[in-house]
């Protein structure tokens, strides 16, 4: 059996890691095609030869752009690559332009699609991300699910046929790369931390990050946690806090956040594993801060991972709120935290969605 997989950004290389390593391990033929809607110098020999994960056979270089232009280009970039490949199935994964545009070019060429990460829905339709998942579960043909939320999500749609709910390969990647950062990653001890002293913090989103005052009402509360606060700084914040009059070194001066450069994968997992608390808006931290039992603070009015606000792990507040569910989560010291169920699989996922593709 011939796979061929598409992806676009480095988080979808980690989420299909698992998959593609258990695939060649099942003497099934994979060729990975990295889209470069993303470009990230990390993304090199090192981070693949780091990770031992499959290396991309070919980057189409697309980058960055309008959505429009970007999905465009990768569809005929993608449709002539399927043309060569003829594969027995795409496998896309997520919610990036990248994840439409392998869907759609493979239906067009009468090739069958599998979508991981299939049935999450946030529901807010001004997100790029609902749009491209919803119309890639109405593609696909087969719909691996990482919950039963998931599940019931596509079956309010219509959609049951393909249908399986195998966990999440986050989870995982997570299980799989921990082990190796612990052993790995100096992060710790070259940023003088100590485990459970510190809050972690990301911000990236364009509605967090693209308003002044949305922005500065963020690094405002994390000046004033009254905890050290790290922040890994995407280049995206970074333009725009030097856009809005420097504000990294006017909140970096006056509060106790340290700015840092973005750190590695394996960095950032020892980070999350080892704080005491998370601030984000990013989808992917969510879920790790829940799988490493530490209490997040998302900064968005919606998630797609509703397992984990309903089991306490979690909340979702708006920038004025960010200083109450901190302290709130601060001033929780159970050890045990929350109440913690494996709601995103037992680390297997990637076996199920290969035995699956086996046999289909």
């Amino acid at each position: 059996m011939k796979i061929l997989t598409v992806v676009g950004a480095r988080p979808q290389f980690i989420k299909a890691a698992p998959v593609s390593l258990r695939l060649r391990d099942m003497g099934h033929e994979e060729y990975l095609v990295h889209t470069g809607q993303h470009y990230d110098h990390r993304m090199s020999q090192v981070f693949f030869e780091e990770l031992a994960i499959p290396r991309p056979h070919v980057n189409l270089g697309v980058g960055s752009g309008p959505h429009g232009w970007q999905t465009g280009r990768m569809l005929v970039a993608l449709e002539e690559v399927m043309l060569e490949q003829r594969p027995d199935w795409v496998l896309v994964y997520g919610d990036t332009n990248s994840t439409l545009a392998g869907a759609l070019a493979a239906i067009k060429l009468h090739i069958r699609v599998a979508h991981v990460e299939a049935g999450l829905r946030s529901f807010n339709r001004e997100m790029p991300e609902e749009h491209n998942r919803v119309l890639t579960d109405h593609c696909a043909d087969l719909l691996f699910c990482p919950t039963e939320t998931a599940v019931r999500n596509l079956a309010q749609e219509g959609i049951t046929a393909g249908v399986h709910q195998v966990g999440d390969t986050m989870y995982d990647a997570v299980r799989r790369f921990a082990h190796m950062a612990r052993q790995r990653s100096q992060i710790l001890a070259d940023l003088e931390l100590e485990p459970r002293q510190y809050a972690l913090a990301t911000i990236h989103r364009p509605y967090n990050t693209d308003e002044p005052a949305q922005l500065r009402r963020i690094l405002s509360a994390l000046a004033e946690l009254g905890f050290p606060v790290v922040f890994p700084v995407h280049p995206r914040t970074r333009r725009r806090m030097v856009e809005f009059d420097r504000m990294d070194l006017e909140f970096g001066d006056r509060g106790m956040v340290r700015f840092i450069e973005p750190v590695s994968y394996l960095d950032m997992l020892v980070l999350e594993e080892n704080a005491r608390l998370i601030l984000t808006d990013s989808g992917g931290m969510q879920k790790e801060a829940f799988f490493f039992r530490v209490p997040c603070v998302t900064i968005r009015p919606e998630t797609e991972w509703v397992e984990t606000v309903e089991m306490g792990w979690n909340r979702l507040v708006h920038p004025e709120e960010i200083l109450e569910a901190a302290a709130a989560f601060l001033a929780d010291r159970r050890p045990e935290g929350p109440r913690w169920e494996p709601v995103y699989g037992d680390g297997n996922a990637a076996q199920r969605i290969c035995d699956i593709l086996g046999r289909s």
